[in-house]
């Protein structure tokens, strides 16, 4: 198989399912694809809701002393815990990442899907993981952790995309430099000399920041004016470009 990363899923965490589930699915008119039962295990409940062919997941700790609630509490709310890519060969580019310094927290082995979680105090800002399932060379195909109808719970008349991911550190051309190598992607400049990586389908931008994060996401939707008045009728606080939720800023493009 060629070589192929695209980016599948963000997950965010939140203190609890609601009422961050109910208002991004009102404010961005999106619909919950599954609540995935694997996930009690690690002492979390979550929720998946499909951005087009990409998964946004909000997961909440069930019990105390999970790694969800730990790293709430490190962040201090910052709500922005994993991204997620899919790829053709999950262990070679973990066998990588440890070649880098960068252990291996998890693996999911569910057939016919294989996840590499890598660790996120060897990512910095937040964890990555690598995954790939059987026969999801169609980006609407198979993807077991959104449940086996997820795409038939795709809504793209409000959210059509979701175009960035935004990480901030202390140093971000060096977070960028880190990611870069992990990844294997090559580090470029975007607008005003933002340190970029790009994928298929999303860029991920590194910008300044206090501390390591993953703070923002950015969508391209049908009519930015209107989600911002739907948050602000969700009572969710309002930001210049869209609103924030579950710790994380949704900036809104179209």
């Amino acid at each position: 198989m060629a070589p192929f990363l695209r980016l599948r899923q963000i997950c965010l965490v939140a203190e609890s399912l609601e009422p961050a589930t109910s208002r991004l699915a009102a404010i961005m008119g999106l619909e919950v694809c599954y609540r995935d039962p694997h996930v009690g295990k690690y002492g979390l409940e979550n929720v998946l809701l499909p951005v087009d062919a990409t998964l946004l997941e909000i997961v909440a700790p069930t019990r105390a002393g999970t790694a969800a609630g730990r790293f709430l509490e490190k962040t201090g709310g910052h709500g922005g815990y994993m991204a997620i890519f899919c790829c053709d060969d999950p262990d070679a580019r973990g066998r990588h990442a440890a070649s880098l310094g960068v252990r291996t927290a998890n693996v999911i082995d569910h057939a016919p899907y294989h996840g590499v979680q890598l660790h996120p105090r060897d990512c910095r800002a937040a964890f990555i993981e690598l995954n790939h399932t059987t026969g999801s060379d169609n980006v609407r195909g198979p993807y077991s952790p959104a449940g086996p109808e997820w795409h038939k719970a795709i809504r793209t008349d409000v959210t059509q995309a979701l175009t960035a991911v935004e990480l901030q550190s202390p140093d971000p051309d060096d977070l960028a430099a880190h990611w870069g190598r992990i990844l294997e992607l090559p580090v470029t400049n975007g607008a005003e000399g933002v340190a970029e990586l790009q994928v298929p389908n999303a860029t991920l931008r590194f910008v300044k920041g206090d501390s390591e994060a993953l703070t923002a996401l950015t969508f391209k939707v049908a009519d930015p004016t209107k989600i911002r008045e739907a948050a602000q009728s969700q009572g969710v606080a309002i930001t210049g470009d869209g609103f924030t939720l579950a710790g994380v800023a949704f900036r809104l493009s179209n």
